[in-house]
């Protein structure tokens, strides 16, 4: 089970095909990261995308309140 759900991370995006493409394009970045500086993730690259995601749009939400 992914945290946080995905049901919240919707609410932020027009549809469910721009949230993926953000977490895969992330995802994507990461991966290009660590292989570039010869690192080793423990954790799949899309679940560390997904909770930046999340980490950056609970960001936002502080910032407009």
């Amino acid at each position: 089970m992914l945290n946080p759900a995905i049901g919240e991370l919707i609410k932020e995006y027009e549809s469910r095909y721009q949230l993926v493409l953000d977490v895969a394009k992330r995802a994507r970045h990461i991966s290009e990261e660590a292989e570039a500086e010869h690192q080793i993730i423990t954790e799949k690259p899309v679940s560390l995308a997904i909770d930046q995601i999340a980490e950056a749009k609970r960001e936002e939400a502080e910032h407009e309140a």
